[in-house]
Order: structure tokens, then C-alpha cells, then sequence
């Protein structure tokens, strides 16, 4: 963001803006998940309202795009703290390079550890996000302390860096902000999700807006624009990454192995979320007949899809082989975006079909809020076509693939 900005409060306005742009998806999704709180989360609101064959298509594209991707990126991202305080040279294997042997290590243990149980995958996930919040706090208070900082850093830069330049800024802070689309996935296993899903969406957004705006702003207090720009990331693969920088700014050497350590913490906190809650959606998917019934099996005491969550994880170790950490974040926040309009579009259809049905949750601002949500959704997947063409078309793609295996599935069925 900061090599795209060329000043921090272009690089700030971009997270405000992509904050901004996550509550109201929240919003819209609270009284989505009120009305309708079953497993799927997404794909249960895209059915409908929108009907079967957008419902696939989210289905299928967050099969083999949204949740893997994502969890590829995690993974990546954790090995990439890893590299950052250990040498992880002797962990090769073949043509695979340290980091990413780690990063297929940590997906193959996350998956078998979400294989045990609901409880048990809930409970790890309530841990490791309170650990990581912890974590980004503690880095933003010495951040914001930092005896060597300076507020005029946030003064450097020039001038506005052009329309593409700043969605993509924007996509870029999207990714950090998404996941409250994820709750809603595993609706079916929350206790009275009218009343606690739309207060966890809303409270939860409003919380991660406060924390990413107060660990940027020491961010930037801490280091010279310069240092940022020069971090972790496709252009400079090989430098500490931006975290790490500050750090040692207020800590040193000294502990730089447990700084490390904690940030590839939060990482796998945020993995595991992922594969928590995304498993659910092939399942919703194939217990209504439009994937292979086997998806939906659930097996007996731990209540879990184990089935869809092995799978998911094989792809992830594929995606997470293959990708770079920018380019696989990227095509998962193009991918969802799409559907994430769509479901906001679906607040609107329901509230026209059904206008007297219980909602235990209304969208405040209404229509206003869905409305500008769309809008600005559709900026950002045409700005996205522009700014990434290949990854906007490697998406659109798959979800081309998912069209045709849609119809071939109907007319199987027809046909059966």
C-alpha cells in the first residue's frame, strides 16, 4: 500500500475507507444472518434471493478460491514471520524452499486440529484471537511510544496517487478487514444467532476498524516512510516485514525471535478462523443436491465436515505452493467481492418480496447502506479489472468453470 500511496495518509485514507466499506457490509450481512441462521452463511442469503444458480456459483468459487486462498495466504504469511527470526533454509525440501515446507506444515496440522470437533475448533479460535489482539495492541502501544519515532513521518509524500492506484490500496485493506462474511458461515452452530450474530458482526467490525487504525498510525509514528515502503512484499521479498521493523525500534534484538513468533501467531489465529467456518459452505452446498452428497457428510460425535475440511486443506497446500502472499490475497478479495454485492443485493430483493417478514435485525440507514455498498463494490471489481487483470481474470474465470459445471450438474439431475 505504501509503494502504491507514496504517503502515509494516502495509505490511511485507503484503511478508512475499506473500514468503512466492511461495517457496511456487516450491517447488511447482521440482518442476513438474523433472518437466516443456518450453515452456508452466504450461500444461504445468494439462494434466497438471488436462487440456485448464483448460490452455486458462490459456492463454487469460495470452494476453490475464497476459503483455500485464504488459508494459503495465512499460511504464507506466517512463514514469511518465521523466515523473518529463523533460518529456515535447512527445512527445504527439493524445490520447495523453508518457508513454504512451514507453510504446508502448519495447513496439514490446523486442518487435523479442526477434524476433532466443533467445541474444540471454537475453543482454539476464541484463544488465538484473544492472543492476537493482544498481540497487535501491544505492538501499537510501542509503535505509537516508540523513542525514536516521529509524527512528522506522516507528513512525507506527495500527492493523491491516481484512482487505480488507490483501489487497489483499498483491495489491499479489504483483505486485513475481511472476515466478517465468515460468522455467518457457521450460523447453524451459534446459540441464539438473531440476537448474538448481528451483535458479534457489528461489535467485531467496529473493534478490528479501532485496532488496524491505531497499530497503522504507530506504524507510520515509528518508521520513515521510506523504511515501510521497503518491506516484506512481492517488490522486496527478501526484507523484514513492516512489523518486524517496528519492533525492533522499541525492543531491539533481543526479542525479535518472540516478536516474530507472535505475529506468526496471529496469523494461524486468523488461518484457523478460515478453516473453522469455510468448510461449512460445501456442505450447505451439497446438502441442498448441487455438490456430491458426500461433502455433507458430518461425521458422528465431533459434528464436524470433516470431508470438506480435508479438502479445502489439500488446496490450500496446492494454492499456498504456487502463490505469492500479495497475489493470492488479491484473488481472493476480487473473488469475494462479487458475491459480497450480491448479497447485499439480496437485503433489498427480500425486503420487497417479503416486507412483513421477522427480521430481528434491520440494516440501520436503510436503503441507504446496502445501496452505497453495491456501489462501491462495483468501483472496486472494475477498478480491480484494471489494476490486476490477471488475477481479476484468473477469478473470473473459475467462476466460468462453476457456470458450466452448473449446468452440467442440472442436467444430470434432470436426467436421474
Amino acid at each position: 500500500m505504501a509503494q502504491l500511496g507514496g504517503s502515509p495518509l494516502w495509505v490511511l485514507a485507503a484503511w478508512a475507507v475499506a473500514g468503512a466499506l466492511s461495517l457496511a457490509g456487516a450491517l447488511t450481512y447482521a440482518e442476513l444472518g438474523a433472518m437466516h441462521p443456518e450453515a452456508g452463511g452466504e450461500y444461504v442469503y445468494l439462494r434466497e434471493g438471488w436462487g440456485r444458480f448464483f448460490a452455486f456459483l458462490y459456492g463454487w468459487t469460495r470452494f476453490w478460491i475464497g476459503t483455500p486462498g485464504s488459508i494459503a495466504a495465512y499460511a504464507v504469511g506466517a512463514a514469511t514471520f518465521a523466515s523473518g527470526a529463523f533460518d529456515v533454509r535447512a527445512l527445504a525440501i527439493g524445490p520447495l524452499s523453508g518457508a513454504t515446507v512451514i507453510a504446508l506444515d502448519v495447513i496439514a496440522v490446523f486442518t487435523a486440529l479442526n477434524c476433532m470437533n466443533v467445541g474444540a475448533g471454537g475453543r482454539l479460535n476464541t484463544a488465538l484471537t484473544a492472543l492476537k489482539v493482544g498481540i497487535i495492541v501491544a505492538l501499537a502501544a510501542g509503535a505509537l511510544l516508540a523513542p525514536r519515532g516521529d509524527w512528522g513521518h506522516l507528513a512525507e509524500g506527495g500527492s493523491f496517487p491516481g484512482g487505480s492506484a488507490f483501489g487497489a490500496m483499498v483491495l489491499a485493506a479489504l483483505w486485513a478487514f475481511d472476515g466478517w462474511n465468515n460468522l455467518p458461515m457457521a450460523a447453524g452452530e451459534v446459540r441464539d444467532p438473531a440476537r448474538n450474530l448481528p451483535r458479534a458482526l457489528v461489535l467485531g467490525s467496529l473493534a478490528v476498524l479501532a485496532i488496524y487504525a491505531l497499530v497503522n498510525v504507530g506504524y507510520f509514528h515509528a518508521l520513515p516512510f521510506g523504511e515501510v515502503q521497503h518491506s516484506a512484499s512481492n517488490a522486496y521479498p527478501d526484507e523484514p516485514a513492516v512489523a518486524a521493523k517496528v519492533a525492533h525500534q522499541f525492543v531491539g534484538d533481543t526479542t525479535q525471535v518472540v516478536i516474530a513468533c507472535a505475529m506468526m501467531l496471529s496469523a494461524l489465529s486468523a488461518m484457523n478462523g478460515s478453516m473453522l467456518t469455510g468448510a461449512r459452505v460445501p456442505y450447505a452446498v451439497a446438502r441442498d443436491g448441487l455438490a456430491p452428497r458426500w461433502l455433507a457428510h458430518v461425521s458422528p460425535g465431533a459434528q464436524v465436515p470433516r470431508r470438506a475440511v480435508v479438502i479445502q486443506g489439500a488446496w490450500a497446500c496446492v494454492l499456498a505452493m504456487s502463490g505469492r502472499f500479495d497475489d493470492l490475497t488479491n484473488a481472493v478479495v476480487f473473488a469475494s467481492w462479487l458475491f459480497y454485492a450480491l448479497n447485499a443485493g439480496s437485503v433489498l430483493l427480500l425486503r420487497r418480496r417479503a416486507p412483513a417478514a421477522v427480521r430481528p435485525f434491520r440494516v440501520p440507514g436503510y436503503p441507504v447502506v446496502p445501496v452505497v455498498f453495491i456501489a462501491l463494490a462495483g468501483v472496486l471489481l472494475v477498478n480491480t479489472l484494471f489494476a490486476a487483470p490477471v488475477i481479476s481474470l484468473f477469478g473470473a474465470g473459475v467462476m466460468g468453470l462453476g457456470a458450466v459445471v452448473y449446468g452440467i450438474w442440472l442436467r444430470r439431475g434432470a436426467g436421474a
